[in-house]
């Protein structure tokens, strides 16, 4: 995650797509066998793997391995509950697990009541399991003013809070030591390490260790390790490089710099350069580097490839033709318990609770939502502007082509209400029901806005219309976010399910970086007039070609 205050350094990386690389290049099956030589015996050889590994928005990586799986924790911000963690068995093929955040308690604006949180709320954090006690660790600064560290037994939940302390460390890793004491790095240029209590409840010990050179510029997203005796403090520089310190002394240094890459041509067609992830090791033995790409419109996705150390002890990113590889064999690990849960598929909202791919814009008015036989959203805010809309739920929309269909039960709504389903971000577009004067009509509206400040400069213009009988209509919504430029989205509706109609021009979705997020697939329901509507979402089915 980059300093808001620093845009142009980080606008210009992200226009690199190729230049010097630091390390070595080696052919894929080189690395391939470098990866197999420290696997251990008679764990199955999995596949070939393409990046992306997973196509969907989830940045700022921190990646750890419990026993035989491994967990992935990425930035949210304004999304609520916050920070997911996704859980795999083989790095390549991965699930939702659960939220390390339950709610953003972080003040009112989190709850779109007089203000908002856009761009704000969980960036870079860190994920770390200690074993010593068998708990998870969650621990992220939230607007430059305090952190938070929240505990669990397991990634599912029941997550709780344990601590605020009032050093905001950014982009913090946490580290679990050998010796069981919790360390944190951080800092943006200038880097610090914090030594916690025995208890994960205060700091005891702050101390500054790194500098970055000028020549290097910025370096932040920092990834704590040790290894080998060693420690390591992985960074980003944004939006185009990777360095790592390395301490042979303790966590406080003195630690020397390398470069692990800059400006190294990634695997993804039109996006950046691969960077602000982290290190991971097998139950074999064999490294990994999962990094993210800027990616938009879609946002940051994740991409993978094998490492290997020197005999000093430095990490070197196994190259494919000079590049970060398009593919490479599939990691050696153990059997996988089970197979994953898909990405994709359908949602009826069954049970009692949301699943874990879902996420509020902004913290819901809990008592004016409910699942169980589908997805009940009962109107929340009388606004005209969806950005100020709560109970907003959202799904990452997956590439590089994807398609989310939903069944919307509309005989509920009240004249003024406004329910349907919507790509969106800092400029959005929607297909939805709208009733005024007791009469129902389909709509397509964009142009809905915001400035740099997230201000709303566009409520939306309606673009195309047509009208509609019955109680339920199907809402379908196209979207293109493969990177490089900016992307169609569009829009069909349907009365029996069967056959879709397009309404409206296609939407163009952006591809500027500095929402940070990438697009998403929305449902909402808000009243114009006065609140009392519902509808009711029976079904969700997120679809790729």
């Amino acid at each position: 995650m980059s300093w808001l205050e620093q845009p142009h350094s980080r606008r210009k990386a992200l226009s690199t797509a190729s230049g010097l690389v630091v390390g070595a290049a080696l052919p894929g099956t080189a690395a391939a066998q470098a990866a197999a030589h420290t696997a251990a015996p008679n764990s199955p050889a999995a596949a070939s793997y393409t990046n992306p590994v997973l196509w969907q928005d989830f940045a700022d990586i921190d990646i750890i391995r419990v026993g035989n799986a491994y967990y992935y924790s990425a930035s949210t911000m304004h999304y609520s509950p916050g920070a997911p963690i996704l859980r795999s068995y083989d790095l390549v093929n991965w699930e939702f697990a659960g939220h390390s955040v339950p709610v953003l308690d972080f003040g009112s604006k989190y709850d779109l009541n007089g203000a908002r949180g856009y761009v704000r709320g969980v960036w870079a954090s860190s994920l770390a399991y200690r074993p010593s006690n068998r708990t998870f660790y969650w621990l992220g600064q939230i607007d430059f003013a305090r952190t938070y560290i929240y505990t669990a037994t397991a990634v599912e939940g029941p997550w709780s809070r344990l601590t605020t302390i009032g050093t905001a460390y950014y982009d913090a890793g946490l580290l679990v030591d050998t010796d069981d004491t919790l360390y944190v790095a951080y800092g943006n240029t200038t880097i610090s390490v914090a030594q916690l209590s025995a208890d994960g409840r205060t700091q005891v010990r702050a101390q500054q260790v790194f500098s970055t050179p000028s020549s290097v510029g910025t370096l932040e997203g920092s990834r704590f390790y040790r290894i080998n005796g060693n420690h390591y403090i992985f960074l980003t520089r944004p939006a185009n490089g990777q360095y790592i310190l390395k301490s042979t002394s303790g966590p406080f240094g003195p630690y020397t710099m390398r470069q692990v890459l800059l400006d190294l041509r990634g695997p993804v067609v039109g996006g950046g350069v691969p960077h602000q992830g982290g290190l991971v090791r097998t139950p074999g033995g064999a490294w990994y580097y999962l990094a993210f790409v800027d990616a938009y419109p879609g946002g940051r996705i994740p991409v993978l490839a094998p490492v290997t150390w020197t005999s000093d002890g430095w990490p070197v990113v196994q190259l494919v033709d000079g590049a970060w590889g398009a593919s490479y064999p599939g990691p050696v690990v153990p059997a996988p318990p089970r197979q994953v849960t898909p990405m994709t598929g359908v949602d009826t909202f069954d049970g009692t609770t949301l699943k874990p791919k879902r996420e509020w814009n902004h913290n819901p008015d809990d008592s004016r939502w409910a699942v169980g036989n589908g997805l009940t959203l009962r109107t929340a805010t009388v606004t005209n502007d969806l950005y100020w809309a709560r109970n907003t739920l959202t799904h990452r929309i997956q590439g590089p082509t994807s398609t989310a269909t939903i069944r919307l039960d509309h005989s509920a709504m009240r004249d003024g209400d406004r329910a349907g389903l919507a790509l969106l971000r800092d400029s959005s577009a929607w297909i939805g029901v709208r009733r005024d004067g007791g009469a129902t009509r389909v709509v397509m509206v964009n142009g809905l806005t915001m400035d740099s400040s997230w201000n709303t400069t566009g409520t939306g213009t309606e673009v195309a219309s047509a009208g509609v009988s019955g109680t339920r209509v199907w809402l379908r919504a196209n979207a293109d976010i493969r990177p490089g430029a900016a992307r169609p989205g569009t829009f069909s509706y349907s009365t029996d399910g069967t056959n879709f109609v397009r309404l409206g021009p296609a939407f163009t979705m952006g591809n500027s970086w500095q929402f940070f997020m990438g697009y998403r697939f929305a449902l909402f329901n808000h009243a114009t007039r006065a609140l009392g509507g519902s509808v009711r979402v029976e079904r969700f089915e997120l679809s790729v070609p």
